[in-house]
């Protein structure tokens, strides 16, 4: 059983997009936990969250979660709130090793600006430094192994760093 590789950090860190280069030099299957939530709701994670709120999302991600934890050899990329749930962090070490891409908030904004897609995105900085200074923390406590991306350096470099870190 090859282990699960679990990608987690704020919006914007680059899980997805690091996540498929990560999976493709592995030779591992990729998913994207938000991605499967959306396809088995036939709704985006925004019409998710204004049609039942985060509560449902929640309990969908949870669902998910639980689901493709018991898989074996894949990528992960979670939502930014996936670890804000014990019980999803559980699931995610059951099977694999987790992973925080640390990303400054000023990279974060930066690549976030004019994003409508995601539906716990605060409009003023302030709200988005509360949030950021709030999940930092729960991804930390998290993680297996944390790979900081201060310098904004591409997916390939990032996913190589991972390799490294995970001693694959």
């Amino acid at each position: 059983m090859t282990e699960n590789i679990i990608l987690c950090g704020f919006m914007g860190c680059g899980k997805t997009t690091v996540g498929r280069v990560l999976a493709s030099l592995l030779g591992m299957e990729f998913a994207d936990l938000d991605s499967v939530i959306e396809s088995r709701a036939d709704m985006t994670v925004s019409e998710i969250f204004t049609s039942f709120g985060e509560e449902y999302f929640r309990a969908l991600e949870a669902q998910a979660a639980a689901e493709l934890s018991k898989r074996s050899g894949i990528v992960l990329a979670t939502g930014g709130g996936a670890v804000l749930d014990a019980g999803n962090v559980a699931l995610f070490k059951s099977g694999g090793r987790i992973v925080f891409i640390d990303v400054p908030l000023e990279t974060i904004s930066g690549r976030l600006e004019g994003d409508a897609s995601r539906p716990l995105l605060p409009t003023d900085r302030a709200a988005l430094r509360r949030l950021y200074d709030a999940r930092q923390p729960l991804y930390r406590a998290a993680a297996d192994i944390v790979v900081s991306n201060a310098a904004d350096a591409p997916a390939p470099d990032v996913a190589r760093e991972i390799v490294k870190k995970l001693g694959a």
